[in-house]
């Protein structure tokens, strides 16, 4: 199914949208392969809130029918993706590809030649999702806090096509 997705910059009246949106995909999508510490429901809803709140001027937001689905965010200062979510109900309509897109588009354009992202090495829907994009296997690396259970994940880089003319409102 096609769905007509608008994207956006994030806005900071929708921030607690965006949280909510990321939670429950998150939980979802990556709880059932996290434990202990890393499954904890509240310290995830808090770290998601405080990751939108920190990062709304690096985050857009995917929009079908005025409403936000999903969103992703880059890191500041280089091209890697920290985030992105689209909402359970409408993942594999092409909206997190739509976004993915974007944020590459968006790089390019400031001259970057490739963009890095992370997920869970047991995430095999996400991983083959991101391969799918144009992403490859960088490097397989444990995560966690000494003396908490680690977790596997998975660097994927994508190559991009810098662009290198110049940028203007007249097209020359």
């Amino acid at each position: 199914m096609a769905l007509n997705t608008l994207i956006r910059r994030a806005f900071p009246s929708e921030i607690e949208t965006l949280a909510d949106i990321a939670f429950v995909a998150w939980e979802r999508d990556l709880l059932p392969f996290l434990s202990g510490a890393a499954a904890s429901r509240h310290a995830e809803q808090e770290r998601l809130l405080a990751a939108v709140r920190d990062g709304l001027d690096r985050i857009i937001v995917a929009e079908v029918n005025g409403v936000a689905v999903g969103w992703c965010q880059r890191a500041r200062g280089r091209a890697y993706v920290p985030f992105l979510f689209v909402t359970p109900l409408l993942q594999n309509n092409g909206v997190g590809s739509a976004l993915l897109r974007r944020i590459e588009s968006m790089l390019e354009l400031e001259g970057a030649d490739r963009i890095q992202l992370d997920t869970l090495a047991d995430n095999v829907r996400a991983v083959n999702f991101y391969q799918h994009q144009g992403y490859q296997i960088l490097a397989l690396k444990s995560e966690g806090r000494p003396g908490h259970e680690t977790q596997m994940s998975v660097r994927l880089e994508k190559r991009l096509d810098p662009w290198t003319g110049p940028i203007d409102d007249i097209g020359q």
